[in-house]
């Protein structure tokens, strides 16, 4: 006798195992849809944090540039200076030569020439008669009273001063003048005398 087979019909086991591929199909298709939008979105966080490590480093190359660009014109304020302050005593024995009348011929366009160039580097000489006296730019080496002033004022410019820009390489040697104790006093006092004559005058005429 023999045996039966176990089991439905062998068109029923195909059925089956088709089935059950179709379901591991669409689990992968389902997968990889999932593990592509996740792989989307790592990507579009990694792009967010280079684009903000690049802006970063831009940032920071632009600082860096005005920073040396910072330091070398600082580096060249300085060296100019220091050459501009060693050349005032020439300076000062240049004005001495010329107020004696010593600065001729070819002397006179090499002093000349030489002021140019100091001047155009930024070197400004200042101190004149009859200006108030500053004492963040003058130095007072002689003091006196004077009822020819009203505040105090240089009367008399030992020493031109020098700077660079606001900055001072040495102040101006003057003589100062304060006004005349008193003087002010009198003067109002003789102001109002003449108010009062004049009052007078005004009542005797009506």
């Amino acid at each position: 006798m023999t045996d039966k087979p176990q089991g439905g019909k062998p068109g029923d086991d195909s059925a089956a195992e088709e089935a059950v591929i179709k379901a591991a199909e669409e689990a992968a298709a389902a997968g990889a849809g999932e593990s592509g939008s996740e792989d989307l979105a790592t990507a579009k966080r990694e792009l967010a944090e280079r684009t903000g490590d690049l802006q970063r480093l831009q940032a920071e190359y632009q600082n860096y540039r005005k920073r040396v660009e910072r330091d070398r014109l600082t580096v060249r304020e300085i060296a100019v200076s220091n050459i501009l302050e060693s050349l005032i005593p020439v300076l000062d024995d240049i004005g001495r030569a010329r107020e004696h009348g010593e600065v001729t011929g070819g002397f006179k366009s090499v002093a000349e020439s030489l002021e140019t160039v100091v001047a155009k580097l930024g070197l400004q000489q200042f101190g004149k008669e009859g200006e108030p006296f500053d004492p963040t730019m003058h130095e007072a080496l002689m003091h006196s009273y004077s009822s020819d002033v009203t505040e105090d004022t240089c009367v008399q410019i030992l020493q031109p001063g020098y700077r660079i820009g606001e900055r001072i390489i040495r102040p101006a040697m003057v003589a100062v003048a304060e006004p005349q104790p008193g003087s002010q006093a009198s003067s109002s006092d003789a102001e109002a005398k003449s108010a009062d004559t004049d009052k007078s005058d005004g009542g005797s005429d009506s």
